[in-house]
């Protein structure tokens, strides 16, 4: 429900808009004076004032210009009965959004709130999506202070401007893509597209033609010209990922394009000039490959104008508590959550844990603990079960029955409990655990809950 202040000596008058804004369902607050409405208003934050421009005390020119200095944002309307060119032209200089002259047509007024309202929901609109923008693909969302971030963060500010070639290496969920979007919406290109293409996802029959399009008829099916992604990014950016997927004959394709950044779509015969900036990332290690001539030594070259590495997650754990931190409020805001902090029994597991999945399994921890908490710190059990096991003991060999002795139970049963946690790890399915230990599903469980083994809660 949108909010209205109205700030109007006259009673009679403040008494019939204020009726008039009840039926309109408005919620709203109306004043005598300046004074007793500035009080009110940012506690109350109205969508939209109305002010009488001669008020007692404070006149409306007064009370718009203290508004516009405390909200530079709000939706005011003067109205007055001795309205002059000069002092419509200082109202509207002093930031008013229109000027009304009494005595007014009610429905004339009533139009006019509902338009100064939509614009101040567009005019919001607007300001959370560039907010938006920026938090989800700015450097900001980049988090680390490790020696190796901070010479990341440095070659992204260097070359986010250059149309040169841009390959991004790092282990899978170390955050390429990340990287490559806050290099586009941060260049002089962000208003273009950006158009992220996993090469190892479209099957090998497919690519050349969504690479470059197609014309019609080129093909059974075909029955219509298709823009390819490069076409479709032209003024953008083109992110490559997984390019150590792409077949060789598409490798020949590519190179050709990155030296003369033209396309011929399958079934054509005449080029298209595309002007796109072209990021490339892989989690192989592309020398490696090109020595084994699963990619061409020209191509690598081609692309590897600028490398940006990103380390591990392991390579920096003195960005762990940063990250799990951000992670933190990220989701405790999405999932409206009370979550504020995290306990130092967790953040111990985390620091410890190898997270072979990088940033984006601590991501994915992190929210999962987030859904579960009830409290507002994040505690140890809401972690994936494996993060919260203990490095298991090292039990002596069938073979080597200690001198002393052994409880035999007690023994059998750490070795059994370990089996489960093992196989659960390798399979990360109850069933498919089952299959492996072969044992039956209910026997499984019977075990699972006999040692306290939690997985998918």
């Amino acid at each position: 429900m949108s909010k209205v202040m109205l700030v109007e000596d006259d009673s009679q008058l403040r008494e019939v808009v204020s009726i008039m804004l009840k039926l309109e369902g408005y919620k709203y607050e109306a004043f005598p004076n300046g004074e007793e409405a500035l009080k009110k208003f940012e506690e109350s934050l109205p969508d939209l004032v109305i002010v009488d421009q001669k008020l007692p005390g404070m006149d409306g020119l007064e009370v718009l210009k203290k508004i516009k200095k405390a909200e530079p944002g709000a939706v005011v309307i003067i109205v007055t009965a001795y309205g002059t060119p000069q002092t419509a032209v200082d109202a509207l200089k002093a930031g008013a959004y229109d000027y009304i002259l009494k005595p007014f047509d009610m429905d004339e007024l009533k139009i006019i709130i509902r338009n100064a309202i939509e614009n101040t929901a567009l005019r919001k609109e607007n300001l959370l999506l560039r907010q938006q923008l920026r938090l989800t693909y700015g450097f900001d969302n980049i988090i680390g202070s490790s020696l190796e971030m901070v010479r990341v963060f440095e070659i992204i500010k260097k070359v986010k401007d250059l149309k040169t070639n841009i390959l991004i290496l790092g282990e899978s969920g170390t955050g390429k893509e990340l990287v490559a979007r806050a290099i586009h919406y941060n260049s002089d290109r962000k208003d273009g597209p950006f158009v992220a293409i996993n090469c190892g996802a479209i099957p090998e029959n497919l690519m050349e033609s969504e690479l470059f399009g197609y014309k019609k008829g080129a093909f059974t099916g075909a029955v219509a010209n298709k823009q390819g992604l490069f076409k479709i990014a032209d003024a953008g950016t083109v992110f490559l990922d997984e390019i150590g997927e792409l077949p060789l004959n598409l490798q020949v394709k590519l190179l050709r394009f990155l030296q003369d950044r033209t396309i011929t779509p399958v079934g054509g015969t005449e080029e298209e000039k595309v002007e796109v900036r072209v990021i490339a990332a892989s989690n192989k290690d592309l020398e490696a490959e090109v020595i084994q001539t699963r990619f061409r030594e020209d191509l690598y070259y081609r692309l590897n104008v600028v490398q940006i590495s990103l380390p591990p997650l392991r390579a920096r754990r003195e960005d762990m508590p940063l990250l799990a931190k951000f992670f933190l409020e990220k989701y405790a805001r999405d999932l409206n959550k009370d979550v504020k902090r995290i306990s130092n029994e967790a953040m111990d597991l985390l620091m410890k844990y190898p997270f072979p999945g990088n940033v984006r399994e601590l991501e994915n921890a992190i929210e999962r603990a987030v859904a579960l908490e009830t409290g507002d710190t994040l505690m140890p059990e809401n972690l994936p079960a494996k993060m919260t096991r203990r490095e298991k003991e090292v039990l002596p060999p069938f073979y080597n029955l200690p001198e002393e002795g052994l409880d035999f139970e007690d023994f059998i049963s750490r070795i059994e409990k370990d089996l489960i946690l093992e196989a659960l790890d390798k399979k990360q399915s109850i069933p498919e655990t089952a299959k492996l230990l072969n044992l039956d599903l209910r026997a499984l469980r019977y075990k699972m809950k006999k040692y306290n083994i939690e997985w998918g809660k």
